[in-house]
């Protein structure tokens, strides 16, 4: 580097002597008088001249070659530049997932130095390149997934992967979109030919799919023997049938999303080691030390913060390690209102005297946190700050916390372990169980060891639930080790102060109180119940390894020292089977389609708009589908028509429904249709683009339903032409009830915008009819085994259809609610009549009381009419079964699915 720098300015050295030269014969030249060859100082000037100005000359020939070959050498390194480019922009858009992911150039270019430094030298210049981009790479991966979350460790891999190769040529754009999407269109007009295994979804992408290049007629035809590729328990590792043998990559990813979505993320994973190695899928261990040691005193050091985790015991610890304890500890102060002064002060004081701050849930104190970015930018900065002084911040997710200090920071995560075994190891290894005064000073040893692993087992339960979704919590508790701690106490104080343990106050005061106090859905609150009752009954401290799931590996050792716990505890396998949480074995396919379909939506946020296939721009592609939607979509209800047609009535309350559904479903397509409208204006440029149109512009790109009809919308959770399709269909059917003029024998309850309305008229129309209040009234159920075709309108009630069970299904044999066939995650339930009675007349029956939900999201918010945005109703269905099986199992009835 010095040795180029000192031939550019030898160069430029000669150059200016050169220039100084002409300017000095032009001066003699312009001051000569008379005969130029009589006057010997102008003569001597330009012989001089001459001489020199060959020296320089000859000079600056040898350093134009110099120059040049520094140029090749240079221009032979641009492949470096190029790969790190591509690296430095997919850092770049990761802020788009989490606010607190952001990476400043300075950063990139001190890592990118460090990398140069570092990396294997040689003589040759392939292999210093090929060193050179893999140390770089390495680098990145390394110092980047410290500070990402698990979640987004893989989807950094693979948009390095994806990015590096597609550079490469080796990546087909349209391909990797579709596997992120699925394909965009609306509708599929082949049928199905294999109903009994492949889901119509299924075959619908796989029609899609048949437009890629590696892919052209996949689907037609669909080669049977795929059925082996999607009966096994790991499809990710099967080889493709047929032709199909040799499909690799991108394509064959593509394949598998189509059959088996829940299989994507292992098999991108042996993606990323084929294209990049083992090492990209292993993230390194959180390291505190090395971190520190990266650091220096004017680098903040932030722990962005996750549910469970708290950094300060290891904090703590390395500050000991580094002499910081005893009057030069750490000071830490956790920032909230009236906290800012006093941590302005202890920053200044740890400045000089070079101890450390820590300044605890930066996320709480939104409104200091220019203050501190101004501390930041102007006070810790370098040469000024003593150098053992270490600012470390800590905060969850914020929007608000300052971009420049997350820049130019090192960004740290360190989650809690993942998995029930873990959970109940971390409960066995910290305090208070490790307190030997507290673990061994109950009265009653025997049952206060067995009801202490009880416990532990439930909050592991409760926790590791969550990864179920909607199936495990409608809404995902934070639980923590807060909740248990308190509870431990309360069985050690129960079963010290009573002779005979009184398990209902403890189940009260643990599911009511301790966690019940974070639980805000009555169903949730019902799951929490059923699951303590499991952990915390007299046959958890009278039996002898009592079993808490069948199958014998998990029960309540007969043991009593911490260690024989801990190695029960070690054996438990490390994957625990759905069951162990009361699940159904189905929970494991949705949970890895959701952790599919989650890393896809992230990806995507990631990416920008990109020209569409075959040559065509997006505008096309856009302008056709907004053509293809409008011309799908019915014209507007005629409302004077409706209220004609369908006069309010005192003995039939469905006229009056029916007016207030066509109504909302104007208001509705009234969106949808002027948006689409004016985005094809806008793409022609009649009209402006703004922002609105610009988000309908990109949904419509990715087959995703665009916000500003959400807002207008019924809840749902399906892509574009899913939810066009759903649509069309609620509008036809309300068009076939206006134009026959009755209401039809069976009601789709799903087809209802706002179904409270729908049962509110059929209890209505019973209570006026009987003229009882309707007050008094709620819904007895039945379930039909007959079809539609075969039932005739009811005396009383309205049957319904167009539910579907998720956890469990329908027996028409039986009459009852069984077990769920393996992968089939949903089941239609037949015809369901709701038959409006007195409440106090009910008939008492084995029932499970199912509750209702308009999407699989489950959880709803409360709306301006006090009813749920997603929760309808609470239906009993008969059950041989005891109703806690079914509520462990989450088991509800939707009224329509994602696809």
């Amino acid at each position: 580097s010095s040795g180029i720098n000192a031939e550019y300015g030898e160069s430029s050295k000669n150059k200016k002597q050169l220039k100084e030269i002409e300017d000095k014969i032009l001066e003699v030249l312009s001051s000569s008088q008379g005969n130029i060859l009589e006057d010997e100082r102008a003569v001597e000037v330009l012989s001089s001249s001459k001489i020199l100005s060959e020296e320089i000359t000859a000079k600056q020939l040898i350093a134009s070659e110099t120059e040049q070959e520094i140029d090749t050498t240079r221009s032979g390194y641009k492949p470096v530049a190029e790969h790190s480019a591509i690296l430095f922009f997919c850092l770049s858009d990761l802020a788009n997932i989490e606010p607190m992911y952001q990476y400043s150039l300075a950063w990139f270019i001190n890592l990118f130095i460090s990398s140069i430094e570092q990396s294997a030298k040689s003589e040759d210049l392939q292999t210093r390149l090929a060193n050179l981009n893999e140390h770089f790479l390495k680098n990145i991966y390394r110092n980047v997934c410290r500070s990402l979350f698990e979640k987004d460790k893989l989807l950094f891999s693979v948009l390095l992967t994806v990015s590096i190769f597609k550079f490469k040529g080796e990546v087909d754009d349209n391909v990797w979109r579709f596997l992120l999407t699925g394909g965009v269109g609306m509708g599929n007009p082949h049928p199905n030919p294999f109903p009994d295994w492949l889901s119509d979804r299924s075959w619908q992408e796989l029609v899609y799919a048949s437009e890629l290049p590696n892919l052209s007629k996949i689907a037609f035809p669909l080669d049977p023997k795929f059925k082996e590729l999607y009966d096994s328990p790991e499809p990710h590792l099967v080889e493709m049938p047929g032709k199909w043998k040799s499909l690799s990559g991108l394509d064959r990813l593509v394949v598998l999303r189509c059959l088996r979505p829940d299989k994507v993320v292992p098999a991108i994973q042996n993606y990323v080691i084929e294209k990049l190695g083992q090492y990209f899928v292993e993230p390194p261990t959180f390291d505190l030390g090395s971190c520190f040691a990266d650091s220096a005193a004017f680098t903040p050091l932030i722990f962005v913060l996750s549910p469970g985790a708290d950094p300060m015991a290891s904090l703590l610890k390395l500050a000991a390690e580094h002499g910081f304890s005893g009057d030069k500890a750490p000071q830490a102060i956790s920032l909230g209102q009236g906290q800012g002064p006093i941590a302005e002060k202890m920053i200044d004081d740890a400045l000089i005297e070079g101890t450390w701050v820590i300044l605890q849930n930066c996320h709480l104190a939104t409104s200091w946190m220019p203050t501190l970015e101004k501390i930041c930018e102007e006070t810790v900065v370098p040469d000024r700050p003593h150098p053992m002084f270490r600012l470390w911040l800590t905060s969850y997710p914020s929007d608000t916390f300052p971009v420049s200090i997350l820049q130019n920071g090192i960004k740290m995560t360190n989650e809690p372990p993942k998995g029930l075994r873990a959970n109940l190891l971390r409960s066995y290894l910290n305090d208070p169980i490790t307190n030997p005064e507290f673990y061994e000073g109950c009265k009653k040893p025997g049952p206060w060891f067995k009801l202490l692993f009880g416990l532990c087992f439930f909050h592991a339960n409760v926790q590791e639930r969550r990864k179920f979704g909607p199936l495990g919590w409608n809404i995902p508790y934070e639980f923590n080790d807060s909740d248990l701690h308190i509870s431990m106490r309360q069985v050690k104080m129960f079963l010290d102060d009573y002779d005979v343990t009184p398990f209902d106050a403890l189940r009260y005061l643990i599911g009511e109180c301790n966690y019940g106090g974070r639980v805000t859905d009555d169903h949730d609150r019902r799951l929490l119940m059923a699951i303590l009752q499991i952990y915390i009954n007299s046959d958890t401290t009278d039996k002898n390894k009592y079993e808490i799931c069948v199958g014998g590996e998990y029960y309540i050792p007969d043991c009593q020292s911490q260690d024989d716990f801990l190695t029960y505890i070690r054996s438990l396998p490390m994957l625990p089977k759905p069951e162990v949480f009361g699940l159904h074995d189905n929970a494991d396919i949705s949970k890895d389609q959701q952790e599919t379909g989650t890393l896809f939506a992230n990806i995507l946020l990631t990416l920008p708009t990109q020209s569409s296939s075959g040559g065509a721009s997006t505008e096309d592609t856009v302008s056709s589908l907004a053509k293809t939607i409008l011309e799908q979509l019915p014209p507007q209800f005629d409302l004077l028509a409706v209220n004609e047609k369908f006069p309010i009535l005192y003995e039939d309350s469905m006229n009056t429904c029916l007016r207030q559904e066509v109504i909302r479903y104007n208001r509705l397509t009234i969106v949808v249709k002027q948006t689409l409208e004016n985005l094809m204006k806008a793409v022609k440029g009649l009209v402006v683009m703004n922002s609105e149109l610009e988000e309908v512009f990109s949904c419509l790109l990715i087959g995703k339903v665009p916000a500003s009809w959400l807002a207008q919308s019924y809840p749902s959770l399906k892509p574009l032409g899913g939810y066009i399709a759903d649509l069309v269909l609620r509008l036809d059917g309300f068009y076939e009830w206006i134009n026959s003029g009755i209401a039809p024998t069976v009601f789709w309850i799903s087809g209802f915008y706002f179904t409270q309305s729908f049962l509110t008229a059929a209890s209505q129309n019973y209570a006026r009819k009987y003229s009882i209040p309707i007050d008094l009234l709620g819904f007895e159920f039945e379930v039909l085994n007959e079809s539609e075709s075969q039932v005739s309108k009811p005396e009383d009630g309205v049957y319904v259809n167009g539910l579907f069970l998720e956890g469990c299904r329908w027996c028409t044999v039986n009459n009852s609610l069984v077990e769920s066939h393996s992968k089939i995650l949903y089941s239609k339930l037949p015809i369901l009549w709701l038959k409006p009675n007195r409440r106090t007349e009910f008939t008492e029956g084995s029932t499970y009381t199912c509750p209702v939900y308009k999407t699989s999201a489950r959880r709803g918010t409360l709306s301006t009419t006090g009813h749920s945005t997603n929760y309808v109703m609470s239906v009993e269905l008969p059950s041989t079964e005891r109703p806690t099986k079914w509520i462990n199992r989450g088991v509800a009835l939707l009224c329509q699915l994602n696809d």
